[in-house]
């Protein structure tokens, strides 16, 4: 687990072995949730990037009659 330090200008720097994890870049826009007490950051991707995610996913299940 990191830790991280809010400065007095409320800014945190993401740890190195996060930052490269993820694949962070410098400028990159990340969304902010806050749930349950807690802070998210998500990384907002590239439409291009997301591409083949679901590669895989079974599609072959019955579905509900106004899901059609």
């Amino acid at each position: 687990m990191q830790h991280v330090t809010i400065s007095p200008k409320f800014q945190v720097v993401i740890p190195r072995v996060v930052r490269e994890r993820l694949g962070l870049r410098p400028g990159q826009k990340l969304q902010v949730i806050e749930h349950a007490g807690r802070v998210e950051f998500v990384p907002e991707r590239n439409i291009r990037e997301l591409k083949g995610f679901v590669k895989g996913i079974k599609t072959d299940f019955v579905r509900e009659g106004d899901r059609l």
